[in-house]
């Protein structure tokens, strides 16, 4: 296809929030206000996943317009991609005829909570830049666990600080001093905007991420880059 062909429907498929680099060199957002996104991301992931995914599984939830799933396919996945958003699919189709992987990609209208339904296993489940935006975020990651049959990337917004408090087993209840410790796995409810968004909803700190993925059924917790985890489908709760 014509790179001013390829141009013009990037124009007419836009706004676009993933910015692919194409085959021809074209970029769907070069000026993204984030930089190379998720290009940079990827490659913060990388070094933890399986240089060949052959045979593998894979569940992209919140697609977007591909960028994880194009990835995964051309290192071998079999990938399911959903999201909400019937114009982020329609990127995401056209993106993945023009990289060549659309053999390997199956695109699905489909929110998190309907994968309640879904009967299907996947190897690698991808959850990033979603939870936050759920108003059922312990109940999303509950239904995600189910179908996640080893390894799940999973990325929030996040609160500041690093700190992980030593959390006992149990509290009476007159000692609720405890939670405001610094390092309390806690997260903050968002009535209003933030970053101009109605739908960011939640922000946990570091030790909330970890303690709602423990709660879901994932082990093997791992901060693997900023805001970014990866874990493993343990025993559900």
């Amino acid at each position: 296809m014509p790179s001013a062909l390829i141009e013009s429907q990037i124009e007419q498929l836009g706004p676009w929030f993933h910015n692919l680099h194409l085959p021809d060199g074209t970029q769907t957002v070069p000026d993204h206000f984030l930089g190379d996104f998720p290009a940079y991301k990827w490659l913060e992931i990388l070094p933890f996943l399986p240089e060949d995914l052959t045979g593998i599984r894979a569940l992209d939830i919140g697609c977007n317009a591909g960028y994880y799933s194009f990835e995964l396919a051309r290192r071998g996945a079999e990938v399911t991609a959903i999201d909400t958003d019937e114009r982020y699919l329609k990127q995401a189709r056209w993106a993945a005829k023009i990289i060549g992987v659309n053999h390997c990609i199956e695109f699905r209208l489909l929110s998190v909570y309907e994968l309640a339904r879904e009967s299907e296993m996947y190897d690698l489940v991808w959850f990033m830049g979603v939870l936050y935006h759920l108003r059922y975020p312990l109940l999303a990651l509950d239904i995600v666990r189910q179908c996640c049959g080893r390894q799940m990337i999973f990325q929030t917004m996040t609160l500041p600080g690093d700190e992980v408090f030593p959390v006992e087993a149990d509290y009476p209840l007159q000692q609720r001093e405890a939670m405001n410790q610094p390092g309390w796995p806690k997260m903050a409810f968002i009535e209003h905007r933030f970053a101009g968004d109605p739908t960011n909803w939640w922000a946990a700190n570091h030790a909330g991420v970890e303690a709602l993925l423990r709660s879901a059924g994932f082990t093997g917790i791992r901060r693997i880059a900023h805001e970014i985890y990866s874990c493993e489908a343990g025993s559900p709760p």
